[in-house]
């Protein structure tokens, strides 16, 4: 293969390495000193690549193409602090465990420390978040550098996808001239194996450790199930697509134990009969928590939503078991007895083997409670017309169709389709960016998981994440991604009224311009700039009309303006308070 010059071939045999090593998406940023990578995404067979303006909205896209896909992407960014922009979804990637490569191109090393432009110092700009950094070295036309360059990359890629997997960087520095240049560079004096690697395959192929939790570890657990019946199966937030709603369902069968499945966990939605959605208004009320403290809880998945539902298991004095895919903890109070590392869905396996259970009276009077309280929520539903936010969270989810996928961010969408919006019948893939909990990259990381899965997607997200991600909208236009946006617009900071702040004497007169934050944008105005279909339905059917519609395909923003916000805190109470109490005072055993 001809490469125009020394820079091209090295990029060339840079991005051969991330294909053969499984990477298919690439995520490139405009600039100058990453022409050689840049040019070399886009000749690369097998890999497509996808052009962002702004680096903070190409982080956050390229996380939910790896969210969704569930493999590497990579990441590229000109010199300076454009890369530095990528810190946010390195972060996320980190704590929710997502496969990044992030390529930051540089200046050569004669020019940094003297003053020149677009130059600062970029090693390990990502700290302890980055799993493992390399500066690949200038380009030299030399076999033992070309090698050593395609068994780094070869080594980067494996560990994004080493569990704990997460971001990669690979400095690239670049003299001049970044752009092709006229005639052909002479590679022959370089022997195969430096110039094209081993075609189909990486130039060193890591193969990671078996997955498979320890058989005498899964026999302890397994005994401790079957002579224990009051115990349950809980699932928080877990992005995997591996079939763990079908094996949690089996494990459910085989144990009798009910599943606590949050909204994120893909075990709610298309979940067994088992499945419980509704248990965070079922631990209101005392007396049912009370009754139904759990002996063992098997916990898959990250860090649970519900506050009430951690402080119940950490308050019932049950033996917690941790089933963590990879090596990740969860347990903020440290009550688990032990860890078990491996495939979540091979632990589900083993554990269903030679038990048979079934469901019982245990398991059926948290089915029975789910089935009341739902009956409760659906009645002030009905009594009730209007689009609280609780409301747009239920019709959201209700009004996605089968193998539809649903981001939702963090703050209060999050908890609202967890506590009111139940499981459907319908399979749902619902995603999060659940590591840091933050509220920004909302908007790209969405169109991402779009972009990697072909189907249908919807965003529910509050208004201040989707300022914060506005430019996401631009991202959207440009690819022609499709995607519904909901924005559950109460002009503020909502989440923080629920907040001892909220009621702080001293705080009041700072309150709002602190943490309420009004901004008192009209989005309709966004929609305009970047070319969305609008819609500001105000009522729940005008709502389910309006993300059918949206579902169609094209880029659409929906904007549901809300009760303000110290209102909706009442009202949250309220319909908690209504679910909990259809529970009556048992006994439910």
């Amino acid at each position: 293969m001809s490469d125009a010059n020394l820079n091209q071939l090295w990029a060339r045999a840079l991005l051969e390495e991330l294909v053969r090593g499984g990477v298919r998406h690439a995520v490139v940023c405009p600039g100058s000193r990453s022409s050689p990578l840049a040019l070399a995404c886009a000749r690369t067979e097998g890999l497509r690549t996808w052009s962002i303006i702004d680096e903070r909205c190409a982080g956050f896209f390229a996380l939910g193409l790896a969210k969704q896909s569930r493999a590497p992407v990579v990441l590229v960014a000109t010199s300076g602090t454009a890369g530095a922009h990528f810190y946010p979804a390195v972060i996320e990637a980190a704590m929710s465990h997502v496969p990044l490569v992030v390529l930051t191109a540089d200046r050569p090393l004669e020019l940094h420390g003297w003053g020149a432009a677009q130059t600062v110092p970029q090693g390990r700009f990502f700290g302890e978040y980055a799993r493992l950094f390399a500066d690949v070295g200038i380009p030299e036309a030399d076999d033992a550098a070309l090698v050593h360059l395609r068994a780094t990359v070869s080594r980067a890629v494996a560990t994004a996808c080493r569990a704990p997997k997460g971001a990669v960087q690979l400095n690239v520095p670049f003299r001049e001239p970044l752009a092709p240049t006229p005639g052909v560079f002479d590679s022959k004096h370089l022997s195969s194996l430096a110039r094209e690697g081993r075609p189909g395959a990486p130039v060193t192929r890591i193969i990671p450790p078996a997955r498979l939790p320890d058989p005498r570890a899964m026999e302890e657990v397994r005994t401790k199930v079957a002579s224990t019946e009051r115990g349950v199966i809980v699932c928080g937030p877990r992005d995997e697509n591996d079939g763990f709603a079908e094996a949690i369902a089996s494990l459910a069968e085989a144990t009798g134990y009910p599943v606590l499945a949050e909204a994120a966990s893909q075990a709610r939605y298309g979940g067994g009969p088992a499945t419980v959605s509704l248990y965070d208004a079922m631990l209101r009320h005392e007396p049912f928590a009370r009754a139904h403290r759990p002996e063992l809880v098997l916990r898959f998945g990250g860090g649970l939503t519900p506050k009430g539902t951690q402080a119940w298991i950490d308050g019932s004095g049950a033996e917690v078991v941790l089933f963590s895919d990879d090596g990740s903890l969860f347990d903020p109070a440290h009550r688990a007895s032990r860890v078990v590392e491996g495939s979540a869905v091979a632990a589900c396996e083993a554990l269903s083997q030679g038990l048979s259970r079934g469901l019982g009276p245990w398991a059926r009077s948290f089915l029975w409670a789910e089935q009341w309280t739902r009956a409760a929520l659906e009645s002030a539903f009905s009594e009730d017309p209007s689009l609280t936010e609780m409301r747009v969270a239920h019709e959201v989810v209700s009004a996605l169709p089968d193998g539809a996928n649903l981001f939702v961010s963090s703050s209060m969408p999050i908890r609202d389709v967890d506590a009111f919006a139940p499981s459907t019948g319908r399979g749902l893939r619902v995603l999060a960016n659940r590591g840091a909990n933050g509220i920004d990259g909302i908007i790209s990381s969405a169109l991402g998981v779009a972009a990697a899965s072909g189907r249908p997607t919807v965003l529910l997200t509050g208004d201040l994440a989707f300022l914060h991600d506005v430019g996401g909208l631009l991202t959207a236009r440009r690819s022609g991604v499709p995607l519904t946006v909901v924005v559950v617009n109460n002009d503020g900071g909502g989440i923080f009224s629920f907040l001892p702040i909220a009621q702080a004497e001293a705080a009041r007169s700072q309150y709002e311009t602190l943490w309420g934050t009004p901004h008192g944008v009209d989005l309709s105005h966004a929609a305009s700039l970047y070319q969305a279909r609008f819609r500001r339905p105000d009522s729940p059917a005008s709502l389910r009309s309006a993300v059918a519609e949206g579902l169609k395909g094209g880029l659409h923003l929906v904007e549901v303006q809300v009760a303000e916000r110290a209102r909706n805190v009442d009202l949250h109470r309220q319909l908690f308070a209504r679910m909990a109490t259809a529970l009556g005072e048992g006994p439910w055993l």
